[in-house]
């Protein structure tokens, strides 16, 4: 099922890719499609690949407007900053280089001297034009930054929960059930920092003990640690797979602590 989150990930990449184009578009408007050509042959493009791009003024514009609610949404803090490289300065004494906009490039201004000679075109609107671009793409590093503050904070809220319920089990004596909670939480966190850390785990379902040796391995944990989450892991499988043997209260207690820890010092 597509989420809005997951559209407003898309419309973004949309936008991102829809940059090249305006650059390349732009760049035909201010040197001509021959030096646009030059710079673009590396990359494989053709001629008949630059004539068939959308005119400028007409992309930038449904550009402009998607990503302006986009800004809004993402980077507010950026929104102003994203509106006065396109808009004219109302208090605008002269035109020149400093105060030329993207505005006055899709109007064709232009600023002569008294000899006639161009002092200022739309050339000066193509540091406004990365700029916004550069903008949209700090609002993409924004949103995926977001993602994971808020994925963290919701897995953080959930864990804590179920180890809550993990203790009051405890409490009722009802030890084997209480650790088995625990071991499920202990270990979907280590994957979680598993997938965090960009380690790869080549096992389908890999337990405890499995990511403690990938963590350990790719250098995430520390002896100590990767002991620690050994004893842990140990308990947790007298929970789980031994059924002659009873966890004792202390152990379960030193599981729930111990997840707790691993909780807050491993990420």
């Amino acid at each position: 099922m597509t989420t809005n989150l997951d559209r407003l990930r898309a419309d973004l990449k949309k936008l991102i890719n829809m940059s090249l184009t305006l650059e390349i578009s732009f760049g035909i408007v201010t040197h001509g499609i021959d030096a646009v050509l030059d710079q673009m042959k590396e990359l494989g493009w053709k001629k008949e690949d630059i004539e068939k791009l959308p005119r400028f003024n007409v992309a930038y514009e449904a550009w402009y407007s998607e990503a302006l609610v986009t800004i809004r949404q993402l980077l507010p803090d950026r929104l102003t900053d994203f509106k006065e490289h396109y808009e004219t300065p109302k208090n605008r004494k002269e035109l020149n280089y400093t105060t030329y906009r993207i505005q006055d490039a899709l109007k064709g201004t232009q600023s002569k001297n008294p000899l006639g000679q161009i002092v200022v075109d739309d050339k000066a609107a193509t540091p406004h034009l990365r700029q916004q671009i550069a903008i949209l793409k700090a609002a993409e590093k924004r949103f995926e930054s977001s993602l994971f503050e808020i994925r963290q904070l919701v897995q953080s809220d959930l864990f804590d929960e179920e180890l809550g319920a993990a203790r009051e089990l405890a409490k009722h004596k009802f030890l084997r059930a209480s650790g088995a909670i625990c071991g499920v939480v202990l270990e979907r966190h280590l994957k979680q920092v598993c997938d965090d850390h960009k380690v790869a785990i080549s096992k389908r379902n890999p337990g405890i003990g499995d990511l403690n040796e990938l963590l350990r391995s790719a250098g995430v944990t520390d002896v100590p640690q990767w002991r620690h989450i050994s004893m842990l892991a140990d308990i947790r499988n007298i929970c789980d797979h031994s059924k002659a043997v009873e966890p004792t209260s202390q152990q379960i207690a030193d599981l729930l602590d111990g997840t707790d820890k691993v909780l807050r010092t491993i990420s």
